[in-house]
């Protein structure tokens, strides 16, 4: 299901410290349908499954400290951004992000180079050469040029790139993802291994028949669904989508970030109202496919105070599952397999 992994050997999972949480994961929350209740390390279930999220659990003998990774950061370095829910500043440099992450002990994040900026990517591969495992990419390629598909073959081989991301909440892009247009996007990321995340409220059902047709794709959900800071609606108003989103979680190649969570809240921190929809998203889609993150520069409070969200104000969560929400799923689904790059 995942080509990049079939070449790791499953014994690999028998050397990890937490196999036997691992192999109960995926079993009970990939909700896998037809999965045996308990199955054994040489089973094939357990190739295909289990072992992409053991790209980054700690080896026996490492320090079991929780790494906190930010699923999606923007940085640009000139123009206001579009997006007016941003901080309306003209740069917000990879060094500010670095100086903000290790105030609020977050160890790395994903840049998502944000168009307003035409030089944000050059900035982003910057980053990723100053800063070794501090940051990574999600990137894009435009959906409209020819030599786009061909490009996607070996874009994973780039610098800190870990695949392509897209905003659908709009024409034409919404009308392509909806009558087939984009088509031979999805069956070339999965046939390259390339991720996809995607901010498509209106599209999330699409997407269900997108993930099912091509079942070794990996697509992440932005925003928890929502539609991020291209609304003005807050709390049950903004989370009216939820229902479409939960029906995703029975395809197994479909994960959620859980980015962004206090943004959608009138209420101070920990923004309690918001606990109920996260703690929906987990039990439909398990930590294993749930990932935490901020969208930094829209957030209406610290980065202390959005990892504090998850790690202190949600007692439903156990340690296992913060490991894996927290960065080793991110890591896992995305291929990071980070080294050092740690908040100081």
């Amino acid at each position: 299901m995942f080509p990049e992994c079939r070449s790791l050997e499953v014994r690999r999972v028998r050397h990890c410290r937490r196999s036997a949480f691992v192999v109960d994961l995926f079993i009970t929350q990939w909700r896998v349908p037809m999965a045996p209740p308990r199955l054994g390390t040489g089973h094939p279930f357990i190739a295909q499954y289990a072992i992409p999220a053991l790209l980054h659990i700690h080896p026996i003998g490492t320090k079991n400290t929780m790494q906190i990774v930010d699923a999606q950061i923007h940085t640009w370095g000139s123009g206001l951004p579009s997006n007016q829910s941003h901080i309306q500043v003209t740069a917000f440099t990879p060094e500010k992000a670095i100086g903000m992450m290790d105030e609020g002990g977050v160890d790395a994040a994903v840049i998502h180079p944000p168009g307003w900026d035409p030089k944000s990517t050059e900035m982003a591969f910057q980053a990723v050469r100053d800063f070794p495992g501090r940051f990574a990419i999600m990137g894009s390629l435009p959906l409209d040029a020819p030599d786009s598909r061909e490009k996607i073959a070996t874009w994973r081989g780039q610098p800190g790139m870990l695949g392509l991301r897209y905003t659908c909440l709009t024409d034409p892009v919404r009308q392509w993802v909806a009558d087939g247009t984009l088509d031979w996007l999805w069956a070339a990321a999965e046939e390259a291994g390339v991720p996809i995340s995607l901010l498509a409220t209106d599209s999330l059902t699409v997407l269900g028949g997108i993930a099912a047709r091509h079942p070794a794709l990996r697509l992440t959900i932005d925003h928890l669904g929502g539609r991020g800071g291209t609304t003005q609606l807050k709390d049950a108003e903004a989370m009216t989508h939820i229902p479409e989103l939960l029906a995703l979680a029975k395809h197994p190649n479909i994960a959620v970030k859980a980015t962004g969570a206090p943004g959608y809240s009138t209420e101070d921190y920990p923004f309690p109202l918001m606990h109920t929809y996260l703690q929906q998203i987990y039990d439909a889609f398990g930590p294993a496919r749930m990932f935490w993150g901020t969208d930094i520069t829209k957030m209406p409070c610290s980065w202390s105070q959005c990892v504090s969200m998850f790690t202190e104000a949600l007692p439903w969560l156990n340690k296992q599952d913060l490991d894996l929400i927290m960065g080793d799923a991110l890591c896992a689904w995305w291929g990071w397999e980070r080294k050092g790059g740690t908040s100081e």
